[in-house]
């Protein structure tokens, strides 16, 4: 189970959290382990398998040089996209590996490694996930040192083979700290009921069992301005988007269009500003830009958007203080990262796992909810925003074209974030009351993705991945 909000929102780089930021945090981890178990300095080569969808859409994704990335001992959260640059073409260029390089002080060595070294197996899945990646450090002789098995399981996180059951207990009694915990929204609408607590309430009495009510407010914050960073960023950068299909970026042009069409914030124009925001945040992202899983890096553009939305079109937002936006932000991102850990704990935000709608579809799900939440609706509607936005997600494959992140997934979040809004509004003109409940369209999500054939779940191998001609 996701526990934090901050578990669900993290800064790391473009443009994939299961592919990208997934596998460099495996690669960092094994390197890590590699200094603190002192095999190092005996370590003479390395062995990395890929499996399944990573090995499929790796290159696209940027799978591979995470993984590099991550063995010299770097981490998404606190890289840099020029440290990025930097580091992949002095590798490029020299063949050469600094492998636990960043782990810390005095470590680093330096290996004849490159990404062309790595074993791919695009048909072989591993047991536990699609998503699966194998490392070794052997010595002189040939014999392993140390080796490991991991999973990207979708939004950034992995988990290490035989370190389930120790996870399990982790998290049981993290659980059992919490005041309101919940796996199901049943669950959650009950402690609301019970405390007469928001649904954002529920979730920050939870999160202060471990951080205080100032680091939470921060933490959060500090969330929103990377993507407020992610945003501008992409602004200011014109040109075509990396990996060959030659993508024009959008954003410049259109803010430059916006900023003279609608000088005063008309509320017209509020779809345009809507899909700009998604549009600008995932167009950052495909080109391995700094970037927050929301929850995921592929849907990474949805809940920026809606909540621009919320802090520029609810009513009364112009008048607003400084103190009262941030007081928004936080709730918005709250209630989003609630409804997502229904989504972590009963299905999955995994695209190679149950397709996009575990992806975009969450997300959508998260931002509507937690739009509803702003806009002043009851914790029944909130939930049937959230679930009316899933909804009409099901189904939602992942074919990205040549394995980028680009087609058809930039312009799918902002499809998705406009379905966010209007889902919000959907249930704002109801009392809460509605036939399907969000667990159960949660659940149906799951099974919809066990059911999707593998070729529609981030393999490129079916879909817009096939029927459409690179050039």
């Amino acid at each position: 189970m996701a526990i934090s909000v901050f578990d669900l929102f993290t800064v790391g780089i473009g443009p994939s959290s299961s592919h990208t930021v997934g596998p460099m945090r495996a690669a960092h981890a094994f390197a890590a382990k590699l200094v603190r178990e002192e095999h190092l300095a005996n370590t003479a080569t390395l062995r990395v398998d890929v499996y399944g969808s990573l090995a499929a859409t790796g290159r696209g994704h940027g799978t591979f040089t995470a993984i590099m990335l991550g063995l010299e001992g770097y981490e998404p959260e606190a890289i840099l996209p020029e440290e990025v640059d930097a580091r992949l073409e002095d590798i490029a260029a020299t063949g050469k590996l600094q492998l636990c390089k960043a782990v810390g002080e005095g470590a680093g060595k330096e290996l004849d490694y490159k990404v062309e070294d790595m074993i791919q197996h695009p048909l072989t899945i591993l047991p536990r996930h699609t998503n699966g990646m194998k490392m070794a450090a052997v010595d002189a002789d040939g014999n392993v040192l140390a080796e490991d098995t991991y999973y990207s399981v979708g939004g950034g996180f992995i988990v290490r083979e035989g370190a389930e059951e120790k996870l399990a207990a982790n998290l049981e009694e993290a659980v059992s700290a919490q005041p309101y915990p919940f796996t199901t929204a049943a669950k959650l609408l009950e402690h609301c009921a019970e405390t007469g607590l928001s649904i954002a309430g529920v979730m920050a009495a939870n999160e202060e069992v471990y951080r205080s009510k100032e680091e939470i407010r921060e933490g959060l914050l500090h969330i929103w301005q990377v993507m407020e960073d992610c945003k501008n960023s992409a602004l200011e950068r014109e040109g075509v988007l990396p990996g060959g299909l030659k993508v024009r970026r959008r954003a410049p042009e259109w803010h430059k269009r916006l900023a003279k069409e609608d000088k005063d914030r008309d509320p017209v124009f509020w779809q345009e500003w809507v899909n700009l925001v998604a549009l600008a945040v995932n167009e950052e992202n495909a080109s391995g830009g700094r970037v927050v899983t929301a929850p995921t890096n592929g849907a990474a553009g949805i809940i920026p958007a809606v909540m621009f939305y919320a802090t520029h079109y609810a009513p009364g937002a112009k008048y607003w203080n400084q103190e009262e936006r941030e007081d928004v932000i936080v709730r918005f991102m709250l209630t989003a990262a609630a409804i997502g850990v229904l989504y972590k704990e009963q299905a999955s935000i995994s695209g190679a796992e149950v397709g996009c709608q575990g992806e975009v579809g969450s997300a959508s799900s998260m931002a509507a909810g937690a739009l509803a939440e702003i806009l002043g609706g009851t914790v029944d509607q909130v939930e049937n925003a959230a679930e009316i936005a899933m909804e009409h997600n099901l189904g939602l494959t992942c074919d990205p074209i040549g394995g980028l992140v680009q087609i058809p997934c930039i312009e799918r979040n902002a499809i998705a974030a406009s379905k966010a809004i209007n889902a919000a509004k959907m249930a704002l003109m109801g009392d809460g009351q509605h036939h399907v409940t969000l667990d159960e369209v949660i659940i149906t999500m799951r099974e919809t993705g066990k059911d999707m054939s593998d070729k529609y779940k981030e393999t490129a191998m079916g879909g817009l991945a096939v029927n459409v001609i690179e050039c």
